[in-house]
């Protein structure tokens, strides 16, 4: 099979698991937000972004083990896969150790003496954190099986088990409303539930469908070095994130509580959503990326890299204009009771999303060449330096959102650095080629599209007929400008040559 007949088949399915997880998550998420109420959503998005900030430790691990056993693969040579597969369990075996070492101490601590918690919630807040401690250990030590169905490709089973993930957490919907409990802490010990059968399902397939899957605690002596040197200057990179994301969250409730949490807290849940489907396109071009970087093909790589970020902001951008223009609509119609500061915080968050998800591919493209050392420092310090700005922003009395320009403006020059350190490492990357065909063809669209839908969206009050209209609208402006001002002439080629099978097919 080619390689771009593979990546559109894994797109397929993923789009497939995709759609069917937008679904369920947009309703569960209305559901248990009117569950749980305001305090009680916040509280659980601030308690649970304790632990996520451990994240950093097991975050390069994730990157490096998808890397090695894609680059592996496309080497074509699987004789090392078993050795890597048994190297990335025992490492992921000992992170988990570290994890639950530094929550039940450290993580502890700062949640019963630093946190901004309602004193008759913080009984609950320590049980949710508890669940939330294990729900994330199980997903360390399950890093080497989805890592493995990931470089193997096998995107329709991943889709299959992420469907099977949205539909256990749609039976948590219809549980926490039929049990008479603390809704916090049953919803915090059903999600952990869900997450050990997940954990199971993964961990059977792998092992029946792939031969280097076979669970072993191996001390591989260059192996560890390999990956652990990756991963290591990876953590670098991944403390920048997870501090950006939580750090910011426990800055929120200290100046503000727990209301503006949950604000923040649905604005990254819708953005999350969304972002699934240009993060749906990303992993099903990543390991081709590698595998092209592997087979020497640095050309391919680049123009892949190159593809790759542009129509990874066009398919988010899709689906964030109408959003941009009808947000108060949509959060009033989806959740009834919106938090303050919501429809502010979800605009802003939509735009780090756009740049984030633009600067991917590029980050890829410097993973697979494994010169992360310098990338991973300088993303992490910049990264970082939205917690001190944001808190001088709070601290002078700026609103709670400003923390939101703040990353914009950090996510715009870690793009940037991605794109001259990849000179660095890979001297055919053409930067003035890439701000050409990338960066200004997504601006003009982006800036041509929004002004007209725009001047469109204002002629009416925002009612379901007109709110339905201007999605339309919205899909075919989009439509039209990318494919005029967004696409050169060989991706124009391709599009209406693929439009043309498709006609031929169809009239046979």
């Amino acid at each position: 099979m080619s390689n771009s007949l593979r990546i559109a088949k894994n797109t397929i399915f993923l789009y497939f698991r995709l759609l069917i997880t937008l679904l369920v998550s947009l309703y569960t998420a209305r559901v248990i937000l009117n569950v749980l109420g305001f305090a009680d959503y916040g509280l659980y998005n601030v308690v649970g972004g304790i632990v996520v900030m451990f994240s950093f430790i097991n975050s390069g691990m994730v990157q490096a083990s998808q890397r090695f056993m894609a680059f592996e693969i496309g080497k074509g040579e699987s004789n090392d896969l078993n050795a890597i597969f048994a190297t990335t369990n025992t490492i992921h075996v000992i992170i988990a150790g570290v994890i639950l070492l530094l929550a039940e101490t450290v993580g502890l601590w700062f949640l019963n003496t630093q946190m901004n918690i309602e004193p008759d919630r913080v009984v609950a807040a320590n049980w949710v954190y508890q669940f939330s401690v294990f729900t994330f250990l199980v997903g360390v030590i399950s890093v080497p099986y989805n890592a493995a169905l990931i470089a193997h490709e096998h995107m329709d089973v991943y889709a299959y088990f992420s469907i099977l993930e949205v539909a256990l957490k749609l039976l948590i919907v219809f549980l926490i409303q039929i049990f008479d409990t603390d809704k916090l802490i049953f919803y915090s010990f059903l999600v952990f539930i869900v997450s050990v059968i997940n954990r199971i399902v993964y961990n059977v397939y792998c092992r029946l469908k792939f031969e280097e899957c076979k669970f072993a605690l191996v001390y591989n002596k260059e192996y560890f070095k390999k990956i652990l040197s990756f991963a290591g200057w990876s953590f670098f990179g991944n403390i920048g994130f997870s501090f950006k994301k939580e750090g910011i969250n426990i800055l929120i409730n200290i100046f503000f509580g727990t209301v503006v949490n949950a604000a923040r807290g649905v604005a990254y849940q819708v953005s999350g959503i969304i972002s699934q489907f240009s993060n749906s396109f990303q992993m099903a071009i990543i390991p081709q990326i590698v595998k092209q970087y592997a087979a020497g093909n640095e050309d391919g790589m680049l123009s892949l890299a190159y593809r790759g970020a542009k129509f990874s902001f066009y398919l988010l951008y899709f689906l964030s204009l109408p959003l941009l223009l009808i947000t108060p609509f949509v959060l009033e119609v989806w959740l009834k009771a919106v938090p303050d500061s919501t429809i502010i915080f979800l605009r802003l968050t939509l735009i780090v999303s756009l740049i984030d998800c633009t600067a991917v591919p590029i980050g890829k493209a410097i993973d697979a060449t494994g010169n992360i050392k310098l990338f991973q420092i300088l993303i992490a310090c910049i990264m970082l330096c939205d917690i001190p700005i944001s808190y001088l922003c709070l601290m002078f009395g700026m609103p709670a959102y400003t923390v939101m320009y703040v990353a914009i403006f950090t996510s715009s020059v870690c793009l940037f650095v991605r794109l001259f350190l990849l000179k660095k490492y890979i001297p055919k990357t053409d930067i003035l080629l890439f701000i050409k065909e990338v960066l200004l063809r997504i601006c003009i669209v982006a800036i041509t599209t929004y002004t007209i839908m725009h001047k469109i969206t204002s002629l009416h009050e925002v009612d379901w007929i007109w709110a339905i209209t201007i999605c339309i609208l919205s899909v075919v402006v989009n439509a039209v400008v990318m494919f005029l001002i967004g696409l050169n002439k060989p991706e124009k080629d391709m599009i209406i040559d693929k439009c043309r099978r498709i006609i031929r097919k169809k009239a046979i």
